[in-house]
């Protein structure tokens, strides 16, 4: 838990570090409506794009997941025969494989580009599911991949960051010049007082917005899944899901992406990345054909 925190807070670091060259390297001035927009796009995609590119390494070092380069036993073999038949299947290059060690049955991919993406498997999923049930899983992923839905959230959330940034900026101007009788704009207390805590109130309606935008993804890997490895195959592999109890240990840069998701209820509902197994599970029941091989864009 502590190697992944270290990690994830020395990434961002990084990033603001860079981010804060290039922007004095540009010469941009945040104070103008122009430098505001730059400074905003800068910070808004790069973070998201800058995380995206680095998504293979982080997620490698933060679940300490072994890369199957050579496969050691049959179980081994048949995880990358599989990953090999779906990602032909699904007209990607072939992901690298691994294997992480987690009780909970989960399984990810990430990657910046669908033709050189990771798919892992944890040994909790190895321990507790079939060979139908895995092959579902294996299959949900690759679909991850093959939408690229790595990349769509990566400029989603870059384009939501952006419009938090210059709204919360744009608005404390105003409240600004208003407290100070129009004598500042945009270097007193006020300004300074309602950024801080508009970042944090935009921030969090961004973050509904791409968790909504993440569980409608959710849904259509798990119908890639079933057009890959079999409907009854991935529904069996959802069922078996609830002996997770909501345990997720994922770290927050390829949880969405992982098979499996935290439970929540009430407004927690709003900011989960997955949605309830129950409700994945009956829009596979209902599902016509079409719409299953429509949730695999080859």
């Amino acid at each position: 838990m502590f190697k992944r925190i270290a990690l994830f807070l020395a990434t961002n670091l990084a990033v603001l570090a860079l981010l804060s060259i290039v922007m004095s390297i540009l010469g941009v001035n945040a104070g103008s409506g122009a430098g505001l927009l730059i400074m905003a796009a800068v910070f808004g995609f790069g973070g998201s794009l800058i995380s995206l590119l680095m998504s293979k390494f982080v997620a490698k070092r933060a679940t300490g997941a072994y890369v199957i380069e050579q496969p050691r036993n049959e179980a081994e073999r048949w995880l990358v025969e599989t990953v090999q038949r779906q990602a032909a299947a699904a007209g990607i290059g072939m992901p690298e494989v691994a294997i992480y060690d987690a009780p909970e049955i989960n399984a990810f991919a990430t990657g910046a580009n669908r033709n050189n993406a990771l798919v892992a498997v944890s040994t909790g999923l190895l321990r507790n599911l079939d060979r139908d049930e895995a092959e579902a899983v294996l299959g949900h992923e690759v679909s991850h991949v093959a939408n690229g839905d790595m990349v769509t959230m990566a400029l989603l959330q870059g384009v939501l960051n952006t419009f938090v940034i210059v709204l919360a900026r744009v608005v404390g101007r105003i409240i600004d010049g208003y407290l100070s009788g129009g004598r500042s704009s945009g270097g007193g207390i006020g300004y300074f007082v309602t950024v801080f805590v508009l970042d944090m109130v935009f921030g969090l309606f961004a973050s509904m917005i791409a968790m909504w935008f993440s569980r409608r993804r959710e849904f259509r890997a798990d119908a890639g899944g079933a057009a890959l490895a079999g409907r009854g195959k991935m529904i069996a592999a959802l069922e078996k899901l609830s002996l997770n109890h909501g345990e997720n240990t994922l770290p927050k840069q390829v949880a969405a992406f992982g098979i499996s998701g935290a439970i929540g209820h009430g407004l927690r509902k709003l900011l989960l990345s997955h949605p309830p197994l129950e409700e994945r599970i009956a829009a596979l029941r209902s599902a016509p054909e079409e719409s299953l091989r429509a949730g695999l864009a080859a």
